[in-house]
């Protein structure tokens, strides 16, 4: 089943209903997540030097940071595709396509 991850901070959900809600509210987790924040392990998350290079060059090293630690921090489920939705204002928020494996 593929479905679209909003990468947005929001509340956490210790019960998630199905296997679905957890690997997106994991995948959100990750998106989230900045690299070197995480006591436990420093490496959890995502690299965020790029977002002071100019915008397409961000996007893609974005892009590339994403699949790289949702493969690695959730394997059940598969990157099908990236998106970036702006505002008026500038303000860039990204959208993940998974394909969430329920065996």
């Amino acid at each position: 089943m593929e479905i679209d991850v909003l990468a947005t901070k929001t509340e956490f959900n210790f019960a998630p209903k199905n296997l679905i809600e957890e690997v997106a509210q994991n995948v959100r987790i990750i998106c989230t997540t900045e690299k070197y924040s995480v006591p436990m392990d420093r490496l959890f998350g995502v690299d965020t030097a790029m977002l002071d290079r100019p915008t397409p060059k961000a996007m893609a090293a974005l892009q590339a940071e994403l699949i790289q630690a949702i493969r690695k921090y959730e394997p059940r489920c598969k990157v099908r595709k990236i998106s970036f939705e702006g505002d008026i204002n500038g303000k860039l928020a990204v959208k993940v396509r998974i394909a969430v494996n329920e065996e």
